[in-house]
């Protein structure tokens, strides 16, 4: 962990303590706070999350701001009062931190602003439910989520289910490939979407167990010292997947209401998700809790698998 005492970041003691001694350290997201659902059931899911990553092995740290102010490893009360000022934070990316910093907001943290403060951090691992990509229609409206350039750019390895479903997969998948990420199946070699396990197309290598992911995560990050991100993707537990037909038609539904009302930019994802979980009738609104508590587990053992391995080699 360098020097940070030039930035307005504020590191929990027992974060900043198991940090110093290659700690299991999860970083988590905080928009699925304030923009992701309603309070209180917006609390709720974070603090389980959180308790996922500790049944998992690991020491969760959810990332947001307050007050202008970088939190690596919020509090349960502050994790409350994110939730009950929901949208009244800015939903912060890459290109938001410094403003929200300088005018004292209080904000949540996309994937690639997580990213960024992790790193600050030296958290290498993060866990969240889906990252953006490139949204359909893209060839005329540009719209590629900042998360795939932060993953090209940002030493941290990303645990989630894949894309989210409402995304043109294949061209989020060539836009990774692009900047070098490695995305990496686990247990498996079928590229995850979000609601389902298998979107059809393949990652580009499997990895077999907890221990490999740290095993990597280690290679390129410590001895390699590439600069880019990691992609882990973990698929949706059976159990929970949802109907892959009903969701494909959810989403087809909901995109051409988004195109008749004329959303764009930042509102879109929201809008797309909520229409899709309103049209299913809440099975995939379902389905993302499972998933990402399944990740949060998930991403606990590797942390745990990381810890050791750089306990013994560095």
């Amino acid at each position: 962990m360098s020097n940070l005492s030039h930035l307005p970041i504020d590191i929990a003691p027992h974060i900043k303590e198991a940090l110093q001694n290659n700690g299991p350290v999860v970083a988590l997201e905080s928009t699925i706070i304030t923009h992701g659902m309603e309070y209180p059931n917006n609390v709720n899911c974070a603090l389980e999350v959180e308790e996922c990553v500790r049944q998992g092995g690991g020491i969760p740290a959810t990332i947001a701001i307050i007050q202008g102010r970088i939190k690596i490893g919020i509090t349960k009360e502050e994790i409350d009062y994110l939730g009950k000022e929901g949208r009244k934070c800015k939903k912060c990316s890459r290109r938001d931190l410094a403003v929200c910093l300088v005018q004292k907001l209080n904000g949540s943290t996309t994937v690639a602003a997580t990213m960024i403060c992790a790193k600050y951090a030296g958290i290498k691992v993060f866990v969240t439910g889906g990252i953006g990509g490139v949204h359909r229609g893209a060839e005329q409206t540009f719209d590629i989520s900042a998360d795939l350039k932060e993953l090209g750019s940002t030493q941290v390895a990303v645990i989630c289910a894949g894309a989210k479903s409402i995304l043109d997969i294949p061209k989020t998948l060539e836009y990774l490939e692009t900047e070098g990420v490695p995305i990496l199946g686990y247990k498996t070699d079928k590229f995850p979407e979000f609601f389902v396990s298998d979107s059809g197309f393949k990652t580009s290598s499997s990895i077999a167990s907890d221990k490999e992911c740290a095993e990597v995560i280690h290679m390129q990050f410590s001895r390699l010292n590439l600069q880019n991100g990691i992609l882990i993707t973990v698929p949706v537990p059976a159990e929970h997947e949802a109907d892959g037909e009903k969701v494909k038609e959810a989403i087809n539904q909901a995109l051409k209401e988004h195109d008749e009302l004329g959303i764009t930019g930042p509102e879109s994802t929201p809008f797309l998700l909520k229409r899709v979980n309103e049209i299913t009738g809440g099975e995939s609104s379902k389905s993302n809790i499972a998933l990402i508590k399944n990740n949060a587990v998930t991403g606990g053992r590797i942390a745990k698998e990381l810890s050791l391995i750089a306990s013994k080699k560095d």
